[in-house]
């Protein structure tokens, strides 16, 4: 089966950093266009960073160059750098592989309907 374990999360003060990670398992994690998502309490979930086969990132606007994701095929690990961290980050953190999508839409930056989610991770920052 699928799966997708988070790590990392905690809470930091305005302007620290976390480094969260995410496990796959289940499928071809080296084939697969993963990303991490979050979502604050009555807030839609929300793209935050994507990572496509060859490696390459998109971020959201909101990342403003604070964010690096990675991955690690060999690993099968996905890896949210995230630096400068303001109380808007407060959320719970997700990582997700995407399963299928419309033409235009592969390994973009926005909900994924179609995608196997992680249980998520907690980020929390105070000010």
């Amino acid at each position: 089966q699928v799966q997708l374990v988070e790590s990392g999360g905690g809470s930091v003060q305005a302007g620290g950093s976390l480094r969260l990670t995410c496990v796959g398992s289940g499928f071809l994690y080296s084939s697969a266009c993963v990303g991490w998502f979050r979502q604050a309490p009555g807030k839609e979930r929300e793209a935050v960073a994507t990572v496509d086969t060859a490696g390459r990132p998109k971020y959201a606007d909101f990342v403003k160059g604070r964010f690096t994701v990675s991955r690690d095929n060999a690993k099968m690990t996905l890896y949210l750098h995230t630096n400068t961290l303001q109380p808007e980050d407060t959320a719970m953190y997700y990582c997700a592989r995407q399963r299928e999508w419309v033409p235009g839409d592969y390994c973009t930056v926005k909900m994924w309907d179609a995608a196997d989610w992680g249980q998520g991770t907690q980020v929390t920052v105070s000010s």
